[in-house]
């Protein structure tokens, strides 16, 4: 196959790259109008990150809000330990979408490798297509970018900005505002993938009832042909709803494409 292995220890790769969720969270998800806050990217679990995002690797940050359009400079980010932080200042009362979008990189994995970070993602149609081709032992070569949300509350006022489409390759649009919503009620989100809705693909769910818990039990769903995806709020706290998705390409360098989506809001 196309490029020859510049050998850079693939296990460790595999295991930053099959770990290596992106979030971006905030401690809490309710802020107050025109003050200053703060957002964070979690580069590993929703727990706990492992390293730092480079501003290299950012593309297309973007706060929206009710007549608030901010898009952060390098300047508007610090690191702290592993952690990339986003400061802004908040606008009028509402409810905010805010996101972040990484370049693509590109890694190379042992067939044993990639089977293994595929099982470990759930990405069991890619799995059965290398075994019916006979290449599950073939070296991958994937191309991977992450594209992240979050919705966050400025005071009382709901409004319908947490709906607008950020245009990143995929993403999650909720077709509820998540700060109208209370334990016992049904959220719902579209998924698009290049604009367009993104059936019988599966996504992940997880809450944390405080932020000191870790851990918490992914629930495993599937979209409809609509792309829609529906679930319980079983719990006040910090709540995520992740994919990824991965496409087989014939490109020079490399043979996949994934495009990873996380989104995180609160419950009180």
């Amino acid at each position: 196959m196309r490029r020859t292995s510049t050998t850079l220890i693939l296990l460790t790769l595999f295991f930053l790259l099959s770990s290596h969720e992106l979030f971006l969270k905030s401690d809490s998800y309710f802020f107050e109008e025109n003050s200053l806050g703060e957002l964070y990217l979690i580069n590993g679990t929703f727990d706990e990150s492992e390293n730092v995002i480079t501003r290299d690797r950012i593309i297309n940050p973007k706060i929206l809000g009710p007549n608030y359009d901010f898009k952060p400079s390098s300047d508007d980010y610090y690191d702290k330990g592993e952690i990339t932080f986003l400061k802004f200042k908040t606008g009028n009362t509402g409810t905010y979408v805010a996101g972040v979008s990484t370049k693509p990189r590109v890694i190379e994995l042992s067939g044993e490798n990639f089977t293994t970070y595929l099982e470990h993602e759930g990405l069991t149609e890619v799995i059965l297509d290398r075994k019916t081709k006979g290449i599950s032992n073939q070296v991958a070569n994937e191309k991977y970018s992450k594209h992240v949300k979050a919705i966050f509350q400025v005071d009382e006022r709901r409004t319908d900005n947490f709906s607008t489409q950020l245009d990143y390759p995929i993403e999650f649009i909720p077709l509820k505002n998540p700060y109208n919503l209370s334990v016992g009620d049904i959220m719902s989100f579209k998924l698009l993938y290049l604009g367009k809705p993104l059936g019988n693909q599966t996504v992940h769910i997880s809450s944390r009832i405080n932020t000191d818990a870790k851990d918490g039990k992914e629930t495993a769903l599937s979209t409809n042909d609509k792309g829609e995806v529906s679930f319980t709020i079983s719990n006040i706290g910090h709540w995520y709803i992740a994919t990824i998705n991965m496409l087989e390409r014939n490109e020079e360098d490399f043979d996949y494409e994934s495009n990873w989506a996380t989104l995180t809001f609160e419950v009180k």
